[in-house]
């Protein structure tokens, strides 16, 4: 087990929970997709799981440490890549790679093995000599994310990993996020609000509103469950089933 989220609470005032006790796991080479209206939760649990924001209760345990007693090695198991990433515009994408590289480790054999693994994972071949800010949003989110995962993270969360790419960017990165899931077992906690994308790379899924962890498996296992035709039924039918509880 890669993350194991046990009772996973935030509060920022009394008596108002903005996750309340949620708990779920993830397995090697799983892919697991958290996903929720907004406000749900989402960002604040992955904050936590990232080591940005302290819980108030609970605890979650990333390859055997606990971001609680020990974030400074969860974070040298993950990499965490959000919505609003970017990447310094004034410097050639290949300068970027070995800048980020060398954050990580001060050997320069291995920055440059981070570095090759990188270079081919983006794809962007000759373009790397050039400024990131004569990338699309296309060409800068295949250079943050081939940044996130040259160093063989354990465990990459990704937030809205294709927000606002073309169809053909889209999924050349849900390809890379299978393939290194499939050939590499690197697991993946990923948000997002596109149905169709979480369905086909999503190996678990689970749905969060009003900070609570409503219900978890497979997306098979939802719809036989809810009794939906697909991911946004089961979605709409568990989400406006809280709503209504909780007004």
């Amino acid at each position: 087990m890669v993350l194991e989220v046990k009772g996973l609470t935030k509060s920022y005032k009394k008596g108002v929970n903005a996750v309340d006790g949620i708990s779920f796991e993830i397995n090697e080479g799983e892919i697991f997709a958290l996903i929720g209206p907004n406000g749900a939760g989402k960002t604040t649990t992955i904050r936590m799981i990232s080591t940005l924001l302290s819980p108030t209760d609970g605890d979650a345990v990333v390859s055997g440490h606990s971001i609680r007693k020990d974030p400074a090695k969860v974070r040298e198991s993950i990499t965490y890549l959000p919505d609003e990433a970017g990447a310094y515009k004034t410097m050639k994408g290949i300068d970027y790679l070995y800048f980020m590289a060398g954050l990580f480790s001060a050997d320069k054999a291995q920055v440059d093995e981070y570095v090759k693994r990188a270079v081919e994972m983006c794809g962007l071949g000759d373009r790397l000599e050039e400024k990131i800010n004569s990338y699309s949003r296309g060409m800068t989110r295949k250079l943050l994310l081939s940044r996130a995962v040259m160093t063989r993270p354990k465990l990459a969360i990704l937030d809205e990993a294709t927000s606002g790419l073309d169809v053909i960017n889209a999924l050349d990165i849900r390809k890379t996020i299978k393939r290194l899931s499939r050939e590499e077992g690197m697991s993946f906690l990923l948000s997002s609000h596109n149905m169709l994308e979480i369905e086909q790379i999503s190996d678990r899924v689970g749905i969060i509103a009003e900070g609570h962890l409503l219900a978890v498996g497979t997306i098979a296992d939802l719809e036989e469950k809810f009794g939906a035709a697909n991911l946004e039924e089961v979605f709409e039918r568990v989400v406006s089933d809280e709503v209504r509880k909780s007004s």
